[in-house]
């Protein structure tokens, strides 16, 4: 069984170049993962503070080891704080 994770993130303004620096450099980490299956990084097309990340790991096992790794505890401290909201959605595939 898969684990799907979809964030809505809300970059405060002066934050966009800066945040997404940080969040495109977790994400390229995130893929090397062995029980990483997919991270997209999706970026509004009217409105550049807002993105969504769609990631799919291998099972909930895959999702905590990410959390561990270090490129996301880099994220965690540096990006988050640049945020205005973001919110977390636990996903399962429908058969």
């Amino acid at each position: 069984m898969n684990f799907v994770l979809a964030v809505n993130i809300r970059i405060k303004p002066e934050n966009v170049d800066k945040f997404m620096a940080e969040l495109l450099a977790n994400a390229r980490e995130a893929r090397k993962e062995p029980g990483c299956r997919q991270f997209e990084v999706l970026v509004d097309t009217t409105d550049p503070t807002k993105v969504l990340l769609f990631e799919v790991y291998d099972d909930d096992k895959a999702f905590e080891a990410h959390q561990q790794a270090p490129h996301f505890k880099k994220y965690m401290a540096q990006g988050v704080p640049m945020l205005a909201d973001r919110q977390r959605q636990v996903l399962k595939r429908a058969l």
